[in-house]
């Protein structure tokens, strides 16, 4: 250990604890809500939203990986996957011959279709219910406050 290390105070510790605790039981009631009820796993629904909400129901691989912070070889791995489900398709891109765009097929939109009202109920229930309007725009506030920050070392 570094003497250097600046050390979380007990506030920030709990602080943070309390963010990890958080996004850790809420991925994975969400993401046993998604799989019993439709099948997806957590990653299979953030790519199909990504997708759907894309123009043309298509992005270029490196981007949605990028939205969706994952590696490169995570992103290839999903998208096979989900290319055998008949959920995405691959097509290669015109303009640039080592790009790639991934599509939603008719399948994948018919499955988010039906699992997005029952995930969003999820959401709702456990997440946006327990919260005043005040808190929820506090929460936004924090949340995009870090994202900004991420963005910015990302963007060095």
């Amino acid at each position: 250990m570094n003497d250097q290390t600046k050390w979380l105070t007990p506030a920030e510790q709990c602080a943070w604890r309390s963010v990890i605790r958080m996004y850790e039981r809420l991925e994975g009631r969400l993401s046993r809500g998604l799989q019993s009820e439709s099948s997806l796993s957590v990653s299979d629904y953030a790519v199909l939203v990504n997708l759907a909400e894309a123009p043309d129901g298509r992005m270029r691989h490196v981007d949605l990986a990028r939205r969706l912070e994952w590696e490169k070889s995570r992103m290839s791995h999903q998208v096979s996957r989900m290319v055998k489900r008949g959920l995405v398709a691959r097509q290669e891109c015109a303009e640039d011959g080592r790009g790639a765009f991934v599509v939603v097929t008719p399948a994948g939109r018919e499955v988010i279709a039906k699992a997005a009202p029952r995930h969003v109920g999820e959401v709702r229930r456990l997440f946006i219910e327990p919260l005043t309007p005040d808190e929820l725009q506090a929460f936004a506030r924090v949340a995009d406050r870090v994202v900004d920050r991420l963005e910015e070392e990302q963007c060095r």
